[in-house]
């Protein structure tokens, strides 16, 4: 999984949250303290969260902002290279 599709991941799962939880995305960008039109842009992929938003929409969704992240297997690959990959992920976000 490359790191845009992970992103895209994370984005995937907050819409799916939000809607899973029947919250408008009005309610959770005024939960996050951020814009609906922010909020629309990231769910329709036009912008990607920083690491602060995605921490801000996982506690307004009362989520571990861990659980929005997809889960990676890394069979054979070594910490380092693990550690890597989580790295830059985080700094795309």
């Amino acid at each position: 999984m490359t790191i845009s599709e992970q992103l895209a991941c994370v984005i995937e799962n907050i819409r799916k949250t939000r809607r899973a939880r029947q919250i408008s995305q009005i309610d959770l960008a005024n939960r996050a303290n951020i814009s609906q039109s922010f909020l629309a842009s990231l769910e329709s992929g036009k912008k990607q969260p920083s690491v602060l938003t995605v921490i801000k929409l996982a506690r307004a969704l009362e989520v571990n902002p861990g659980d929005l992240f997809p889960r990676v297997i890394h069979e054979g690959k070594k910490p380092e290279d693990i550690k890597e990959e989580i790295r830059s992920l985080l700094n795309r976000l």
